[in-house]
């Protein structure tokens, strides 16, 4: 049987509304896609259960709010009872809760497609590490899925075999689910004190949380919401808002009203939020966010004090406020000055970060596009004896929280306000202390945001952030842009350097977790990312353009970093990348 899925490590996907239409919100799927689902969870099963030695290991299924869900789970569910598994389903839940939960078990099947349209679904697997499977480990139970599905007969009677579980232990599974659902929603809030406080035992989170409420009485704090239908509308929220004493406003709760992705296009609904409260005279809602539908993402917006006004922040802006908070916290947190700061990216992160961390006395290492190679990257980091507390990709804004090991909407508003609410001596202050930025007592996020390095970045959901191309072979295609590019930057050498002052260049690629620089083939990168890091006369890098062939989406993902408010210039490097890249591909 033909599958059409993307087999990707952060999330097997396609569209899975009947219609094939990607916007369709029914909740009808095929034959062929319940049997995919079907298969989908006997791989993992046999993969779970011969890792772990167990004939019936624990696993928690989760989906998030896609109408496609129930359907899929349903399939989920009765192969993973036909197989012996016990099985804990939570029904809808966010992807940080679920993989929290999980690490009291022994794994866990996650029924989403993340960010992408409405008629799209998908499949994730972990077992108990709180993240999903690595790319190595997600190739074993792709090999044997595409064996399954590859071979019919086997296929129906494996389909067979799923419908004819026992329709008591199904209905046993459904009846626990508010159980397993309590109890999950318990486990993810343990472990997001635990994060947000960077402290094992209870006390020490008590202390930090004191803190944090202690300021917001002292000057009322909120925090807005646009939940768009989210799974985050099902999760620990609300409440965790309210027991740290900040207030809390939604709306869209239960209905995803508009598309998925949390990007500034979708983000104005949360900023209208902001600003119709503020001009009711509630002056305390100050910060916003918009979750995707897993929830594990959700870039913000925040009231500008100076222009009046909710404004949205761009996704390397994000990344760069909460890797700027948790550093500072980091040491704040760790007086002794006996640790190794650092922080792991992707590679296609702003520069910006690089000058937050060196000013901070931090290292920054890069990974390869994809969650599971920047998480990867750090626990190789922290192996070293690197102490790195904060990691994530900075192209999407996304803030993973050490101990976490997946994007958090909590992490990211909680770094804001450790910024915002610790004044006294506080990380601000701090901050402004290391890097030589003015400091002023009576602060808000408009002021810490100017003191930010500046760059100009191509964002990740621009248009012109995404090529179609027709080589197929990327270590092809890149070794062909190669030749093109060192061709062109004979010709062009002294008009960059006249205009942009770029002397010369290196190429830098990434694969996993392993970053290699001034790389002499560009065919090296494989799927992998390819950077081009210009540099001025003093050899310092003062811009790139990156290029990486997507793992969930059939496009060629390109930007441009630029140091300084250079929009001419980040324009004309990216013009000139893409125009190189259409030539390679003839």
């Amino acid at each position: 049987m033909e599958h059409k899925m993307i087999l990707s490590a952060s999330g097997w996907r396609k569209v899975f509304a009947a219609s094939g239409a990607e916007q369709d919100k029914t909740s009808e799927i095929t034959k062929e896609s319940k049997a995919i689902s079907v298969a989908a969870a006997v791989c993992f099963f046999d993969y779970l259960s011969n890792l772990t030695g167990l004939t019936a290991p624990v696993i928690a299924v989760g989906m998030d709010t896609r109408p496609t869900g129930p359907a899929i789970a349903d399939a989920v569910l009765r192969a993973l009872i036909k197989k012996g598994a016990i099985i804990q389903f939570l029904g809808i839940s966010s992807a940080p809760e679920i993989m929290a939960y999980a690490k009291k078990l022994d794994g866990f099947i996650y029924i989403s497609a993340s960010h992408n349209p409405i008629g799209h679904n998908g499949i994730k697997f972990g077992t108990n590490d709180g993240g999903v499977l690595n790319a190595a480990e997600n190739a074993k139970v792709t090999d044997a899925f595409l064996k399954l599905v590859g071979d019919d007969n086997l296929l129906l009677t494996t389909v067979s075999e799923a419908d004819a579980c026992s329709s008591s232990i199904l209905k046993q599974v459904y009846q626990e689910s508010s159980s397993a659902k309590h109890n999950s929603l318990k486990a993810y809030s343990d472990f997001i004190r635990r994060t947000i406080s960077s402290s094992e035992d209870k006390e020490g989170q008590e202390k930090f949380f004191n803190l944090i409420k202690a300021s917001a009485e002292e000057k009322a704090v909120g925090v807005v919401c646009d939940f768009n239908g989210s799974s985050r509308n099902y999760c620990i929220d609300r409440d965790f808002f309210a027991e740290n004493k900040i207030k809390f406003n939604s709306i869209n709760d239960k209905e995803i009203v508009h598309e998925i992705i949390p990007e500034a296009e979708n983000l104005v609904h949360v900023a209208k939020q902001m600003e119709w409260l503020q001009n009711q005279g509630y002056k305390e809602y100050i910060l916003g966010y918009m979750p995707d539908c897993d929830g594990d993402r959700g870039n913000i917006v925040y009231w500008d004090d100076k222009q009046k006004k909710a404004v949205i922040l761009k996704a390397q802006e994000v990344f760069s406020l909460s890797v700027l908070a948790e550093l500072t916290w980091c040491i704040w947190n760790n007086k002794e000055n006996n640790i190794k700061p650092a922080v792991a990216v992707n590679c296609p992160t702003s520069m910006r970060i690089e000058e937050i961390a060196k000013a901070l006395g931090a290292e920054v290492f890069r990974a390869e596009v994809g969650e599971a190679n920047v998480v990867n990257l750090a626990r190789e980091k922290r192996e070293e004896g690197f102490t790195v507390p904060i990691l994530g990709e900075g192209s999407n804004g996304g803030t993973i929280t050490y101990p976490s090991s997946v994007r958090d909407p909590l992490n990211t508003v909680f770094a804001l306000l450790k910024l915002l609410t610790i004044r006294e001596n506080g990380l601000f202050e701090l901050w402004c202390k290391k890097s030589g930025a003015k400091y002023k007592a009576d602060f808000t996020l408009t002021d810490i945001l100017a003191t930010l390095p500046e760059y100009t970045t191509t964002g990740v959901s621009e248009p012109r952030a995404v090529l179609k191309v027709k080589t197929t072979d990327h270590a092809k295609l890149k070794a062909a842009f190669q030749k093109v590019f060192e061709d062109s930057w004979k010709k062009k050498k002294s008009e960059l350097e006249k205009k942009y002052g770029i002397t010369s260049y290196e190429a830098v690629i990434t694969n996993g977790t392993k970053e290699s620089r001034n790389v002499k083939d560009y065919s090296l990168s494989k799927k992998g990312g390819l950077k081009i890091l210009f540099k001025d006369k003093k050899d310092e890098a003062c811009a790139f353009i990156w290029m990486r062939g997507s793992g969930t989406e059939p496009v060629f993902r390109i930007m441009c970093d630029v140091k300084g408010n250079n929009t001419e210039e980040e324009k004309a490097l990216l013009e000139w990348e893409t125009e190189l890249i259409k030539k390679a591909d003839n």
